[in-house]
């Protein structure tokens, strides 16, 4: 049996999922879909790599095939993430529904995205910034909108979309149901959702200061300078199958790429600067497996989605604890085991500090390596020290 069917969809979406076995929820499609399907708003957080695609994507086409004069936009942070969902949509469709989709994002051809418009799709998808050019233009229309997803809000803020986000919402109509998602909630994600979401139901899986238990976390402390020495030194190892590594700027991601490659271990750089074929096709071959090692930042690794993802390296740490969380989620995913390893210079271990706070526990420390510093060693020991001493304090 397909436990969908628990939630009163369409038999066509029944038949949909069972094509791409989609059998059984995940817990936060569990509790988003039934919501959605009252009609519901919903202000949800969840990680990325807890289903929730399915989570919008499932009602939203299930509330368009209800109502035939229905139409949904969704907004998303990166070109990425964007192509992602529509491809979910037109699996779950399916070539007979009638309802057509549109993909609107920056780095394509602007006259493709008008014929795809002229054809009248009920799905827009796409990033806020190419929305609003469409608006400007005047070739895209949001009056009769009335379901609409906003996932990843949190970076959409990041990249400075609120102010295409705030225009957007001005042109939607009032009367309309919201499905806002966020993978961490600071005060000005919830300011926003509350300023457009009507008396919406909270959903919530993975909370951001939980870690899949099934990840193995390791830090290894090492200087600035020798971190490519110690990355290459760790990529000797085979074990190491795919590995999708962060760094802070595009810059370095660029820059580690080279020096990866010259060490012979194939490796492309994935960030906002790189063309969108060559950001397609260095995503198409990690996750075909013919790239062993994908270096991204934060902004740009939204979207990356690879089954079987045995490691993630934090070449650099983040200074967004939260971040942390959301990146070491890329591995670990559908019951496989994942491992996470950070690499922490000196500077960097106030950082370290505030990702172990919000995780609640301390990472174990790799000390065997060529490139060890007894400087964080001993502040990772201090800090156990000081985790202790307060720990039998309360007990007394």
């Amino acid at each position: 049996m397909n436990n969908f069917e628990n939630f009163g969809l369409p038999e066509s979406i029944i038949a949909a999922l069972n094509k791409i076995n989609f059998t059984t929820p995940t817990p936060i499609q569990e509790q988003a879909i039934p919501v959605a399907m009252n009609g519901c708003d919903i202000l949800g957080s969840a990680q990325t790599g807890t289903g929730k695609t399915g989570a919008f994507t499932i009602p939203m086409i299930a509330h368009l095939m209800e109502n035939p004069s229905a139409t949904a936009l969704v907004l998303l942070p990166t070109r990425e993430l964007a192509q992602q969902v529509r491809e979910a949509a037109d699996k779950m469709l399916g070539s007979r529904s009638g309802i057509l989709t549109a993909l609107l994002i920056g780095g394509e051809s602007m006259s493709r995205q008008l014929q795809q418009l002229k054809q009248r799709p009920r799905i827009i998808i796409g990033t806020p910034g190419r929305i609003n050019d469409h608006l400007l233009r005047r070739s895209l229309k949001l009056t009769d909108t009335d379901f609409l997803v906003l996932d990843e809000t949190d970076r959409m803020l990041d990249m400075g979309f609120i102010h295409d986000i705030k225009r957007i919402l001005k042109l939607l109509p009032a009367r309309r149901q919201t499905l806002f998602f966020s993978a961490t909630m600071p005060p000005e994600i919830e300011t926003l959702a509350n300023s457009m979401l009507t008396k919406p139901e909270k959903v919530e899986v993975t909370p951001a200061s939980s870690t899949v238990d099934i990840i193995s976390q390791q830090v290894y402390f090492v200087e600035k300078k020798e971190k490519k020495d110690l990355l290459i030194h760790l990529l000797k190892d085979t074990s190491i199958e795919s590995v999708l590594i962060f760094t802070r700027t595009k810059y370095g991601a660029d820059k580690l790429a080279r020096v990866l490659t010259k060490a012979g271990i194939g490796a492309e750089a994935i960030h906002g600067n790189k063309t969108q074929n060559a950001r397609q096709r260095a995503l198409t071959n990690f996750k075909n497996h013919t790239l062993r090692a994908l270096i991204a930042t934060d902004i740009a690794a939204r979207g990356i989605d690879v089954d079987q993802l045995s490691h993630v390296i934090n070449y650099e740490l983040p200074n967004v604890p939260e971040t942390y969380v959301h990146r070491i989620g890329r591995t670990g995913r559908a019951g496989h085991e994942g491992v996470a390893i950070s690499f922490c210079e000196s500077e960097e271990l106030p950082y370290l500090k505030d990702i172990q706070k919000l995780i609640g526990k301390n990472i174990p420390v790799v000390k065997d390596h060529p490139f060890v510093t007894t400087e964080g060693i001993k502040a990772q020991e201090e800090k156990q020290e000081e985790i202790k001493v307060k720990a039998k304090a309360n007990k007394t």
